[in-house]
């Protein structure tokens, strides 16, 4: 059984599939980009993964809010997925704010450099201080 960090990581790499996928105009279905990435089903990875996708729109338009001089289409493919899934937490489940942020920060510290790192600690927790108000 995997923990909640890994299958965050799931997340993630189902996120940069798909949108490696859209970018390329190939279809898919998003079910069958899960169950090559899971032995078995895992409800937090479906209900996360078709919550983000359900929510593109309003994602973007918030990490564009926040991100400065940048947009979020001008992230790498797994930059704009761990942010997604950042934000994707803090806005739309019951998890810990402070567990989103790290969590999408442990990600990027995986995946990208510390400057973005850095980056998406700026964003989230702007958008955490913004929604707690």
């Amino acid at each position: 059984m995997k923990n909640r960090s890994e299958l965050r990581e799931i997340i993630m790499k189902v996120l940069y599939q798909a949108n490696l996928y859209d970018e390329a105009n190939i279809s898919y279905e998003i079910d069958d980009l899960i169950k090559e990435q899971l032995e078995i089903e895992n409800d937090f990875v479906e209900s996360s993964v078709n919550g983000i996708i359900k929510n593109k729109k309003k994602i973007e338009s918030k990490a564009n809010k926040y991100l400065k001089d940048w947009t979020i289409d001008r992230l790498s493919k797994v930059d704009q997925a761990i942010l997604s899934l950042g934000i994707y937490e803090l806005l739309y489940t019951d998890t810990p704010s402070v567990v989103c942020i790290n969590e999408a920060i442990e990600l990027s510290k995986k995946y990208s450099d510390e400057s973005v790192t850095k980056m998406i600690n700026g964003v989230l927790d702007k958008i955490y201080h913004d929604e707690e108000k």
